[in-house]
């Protein structure tokens, strides 16, 4: 299929690398026009080429910026009718010894940031009859693992504002839903992947690999791979979807380990 999402305009935070430029390079394939917001105002530049685009850098933790976007995109283009949060960061810590900055500063980006962006686009969907929200969670909301206390709580708390969203406005046309990602190629988490292989004494590629091997399909995701997740979840082909959360872990959660030999 091909222009899914002809005539639609969609907002993309977090666009400048990893899921959130996939997202926005296979939006603008399928037909969107995009409002593309990142802190990385130089690397938005280079994915808006060659696409119906406007770029506006912004810092997701100011209210103020995420609604000049939006109405930047509206002036521009119309009123918005799909919001992609993808803007998102990571850090490490443990329950015991968290300190307040920290997780303040994961909690602001992740969650606090997705309820800017989702109260900035909110009043436009709903006067327009509708809309489809995507939030990127993690399958830490679920699973967390040692040194992920902000971020697994960062992002449980998407999960249970994107659900709150679903519930409130599906009668005004209103879809959110959550993507949950596992492990998947992007900057983040070659960072992670960096740290864990210098603890272990291996190489990145050696711990990517041990990785792979923990999951049901052996391998780590493309962020590509993530972005044709998004697109069913905004398109209209998941027009009875809502509330939902969509796991892509290449069956992490899986207990391959366990099978019998």
């Amino acid at each position: 299929m091909a222009d899914r999402l002809a005539g639609k305009i969609a907002l993309v935070t977090g666009a400048a690398s990893g899921i959130g430029r996939a997202v926005a390079l296979r939006f603008a394939e399928e037909g969107a026009r995009l409002v593309l917001t990142d802190v990385q105002a130089d690397r938005l530049a280079e994915i808006a080429r060659g696409t119906r685009a406007l770029t506006v850098a912004c810092d997701i933790t100011r209210q103020s910026e995420i609604e000049a976007a939006v109405a930047r995109g509206v002036e521009a283009f119309g009123p918005i009718g799909i919001l992609v949060h993808a803007a998102g960061i990571i850090g490490s810590d443990d329950p015991a010894t968290i300190e307040d900055a920290a997780w303040d500063r994961i909690l602001d980006v992740n969650l606090t940031g997705a309820m800017r962006a989702s109260r900035a686009v909110l009043p436009g969907m709903i006067a327009g009859g509708g809309g489809a929200i995507v939030n990127i969670a993690s399958v830490a909301a679920f699973n967390a693992t040692p040194g992920t206390a902000s971020y697994a709580a960062s992002k449980a708390g998407v999960v249970a504002f994107t659900r709150a969203i679903a519930n409130t406005y599906g009668a005004q046309g209103v879809r959110a839903n959550c993507l949950c990602p596992g492990w998947v190629r992007t900057a983040m988490s070659e960072g992670e992947m960096a740290e864990a292989a210098k603890a272990q004494g291996i190489t990145p590629e050696e711990a990517f690999r041990a990785m792979a091997d923990r999951l049901a399909l052996r391998r780590i995701a493309e962020p590509l791979e993530m972005a044709h997740c998004c697109l069913f979840l905004a398109s209209d082909e998941a027009s009875f979807v809502t509330g939902a959360v969509l796991v892509a872990d290449g069956g992490g959660r899986v207990p391959a380990s366990a099978r019998a030999v």
